[in-house]
This record gives C-alpha cells, sequence and structure tokens, in this order.
C-alpha cells in the first residue's frame, strides 16, 4: 500500500511569533522554519506502517515556495522514499491545498493518506476534512492510535468526551493528534541518504488546480498585553477590588 503525507513548512515551534510591522501578516524574514509538527507525528507513523510491512512507498508532499524542499528532505531522513513540491508563489488556503493533494491523489493513487490535523501557523484544521469531502473518502480525525486491518483502518480519535474507535474502509485518510506517537530524530546517515532521494517539482497549473485565495486577510494584530497583577492586604480590599476593578471577559 502506498502512503501520501502532506508536510508543511511553518515558523518553528520554539520561535517567537511577530506581527509585521503594517499588520499584513506574521514575519517570516529570518526566521527559523520548520515542519509542522502534526506532521512530523504523520510522517512517523506511515514510516512505523512500512516498517510493519503494510505499507511500500511513503510519498512526502509539501507546498510552496522552492524552500518547502528543505521540508521535504526532513521527511525522506525520517524515512519518506521520494518527494513531491508543487511550487507555487501564491498564498495556499486549506481548499486549494485540498483540490491540489486530491489531484496528486489521482495521479499517485495512495491506499492512506496520513497528514496531521493542523497546522500551527493558522491553526485551521480543515484541509484533512476539506479532502476527505472531495475525494469520497472515509476519514479518522484527531487519530491517537492506528492500526491496520486488511483492507480497513480501525482509528481512535480524541473527542470531548473522551476516546472514539471507528472502523474506515481504505482507503482513507487520517489526520494525527499529538498522542498518535514520538516523532523519531533523523540520523545523519538517513539525512545523508535523503540527498539522494528524487523529489518532483510541479506547479498547481500541471495538476489542472486554481490555487487562487479565496479569503481575504483584512489585518494581523497582536493580542493585548497583559496588566500585571497586585498584591492586595486583606479580604476586604480583595473584595473591594472584586467589586470595583474586575472585569468580565
Amino acid at each position: 500500500m502506498k502512503i501520501l503525507v502532506p508536510v508543511k513548512r511553518v515558523v518553528d515551534y520554539n520561535v517567537k511569533v511577530r506581527v509585521k510591522s503594517d499588520g499584513s501578516g506574521v514575519e517570516t524574514q529570518g526566521v527559523k522554519m520548520s515542519m509542522n509538527p502534526f506532521d512530523e507525528i504523520a510522517v512517523e507513523e506511515a514510516v512505523r506502517l512500512r516498517e510493519k510491512g503494510v505499507a511500500t512507498e511513503i510519498i512526502a508532499v509539501s507546498m510552496g515556495l522552492p524552500a518547502c524542499a528543505e521540508t521535504i528532505r526532513t521527511a525522506l531522513a525520517m524515512g519518506a522514499d521520494r518527494g513531491i513540491l508543487v511550487e507555487t508563489d501564491v498564498e495556499l488556503q486549506p481548499l486549494a491545498v485540498a483540490k491540489l493533494l486530491k489531484a496528486i491523489v489521482a495521479k499517485e493513487n495512495p491506499g492512506l493518506i496520513v497528514m496531521g490535523k493542523q497546522a500551527i501557523d493558522d491553526d485551521m484544521n480543515a484541509t484533512g476534512q476539506m479532502l476527505a469531502a472531495l475525494l469520497g473518502w472515509s476519514q479518522g480525525t484527531f487519530a491517537s492510535k492506528l492500526v491496520i486491518e486488511g483492507d480497513h483502518a480501525i482509528v481512535t480519535r480524541e473527542v470531548d468526551g473522551g476516546l472514539e474507535t471507528v472502523s474506515l474502509q481504505l482507503p482513507a485518510i487520517v489526520t494525527t493528534d499529538l498522542r498518535l506517537n514520538e516523532p523519531r530524530y533523523a540520523s545523519l546517515p538517513n539525512i545523508m541518504k535523503a540527498r539522494k532521494k528524487p523529489i518532483e517539482t510541479i506547479r498547481p497549473a500541471d495538476l489542472g488546480v486554481d490555487p487562487a485565495p479565496r479569503l481575504t486577510l483584512v489585518t494581523v494584530a497582536e493580542p493585548p498585553k497583559r496588566v500585571a497583577g497586585v498584591k492586595v492586604k486583606s479580604v476586604a480590599e480583595l473584595v473591594a477590588k472584586l467589586k470595583t476593578e474586575a472585569k468580565v471577559i
């Protein structure tokens, strides 16, 4: 079975995000970038499935600027077999990404798509669900456990009330949550091997998809800074401040 794993290049989770001075977005110039952490979990899960003999090939897909090839190389160093870069300078939104992935699915015919439940830059949590709708495939979102049994995927999902287990007819889409696994570090030999693994570069037009944004970003602003706390000398003073100064949010 072939597994497709989309991976996104985002601002590293250790970096303090700064808003551009003109309010047009988040500053990315000179900022450390890395693979979206949820996508790392997806790559790790795909590699584990191959190690169990369930998967035969893992394809990492990224979309955006040429620098996204670095993210694919990271996936290849973790164990993916080859990569596909959809190169574009257009800001890709979830629906455009889903349409591009649908076209790649038609080309590659994978039996399973494993992807992060969301990207930490926009927290949309929409691409997996949109792709499932476009393909008409079953979906198991927020997965904390994944088992392949024959032509079915048994997915344990994290939901508000606890855990829910669903059986999905393959092909299917699984989106990964934090507790699914612990991603491995790429070893130096695997990093060297990743340089020789193939990455195919294509354009959205090659897939017959128009990636033009449908949403317009109005402005981006930092949240208001919290006011420093104060100490009170007595319960009476505390009650008085709660009555006169405390605000209901």
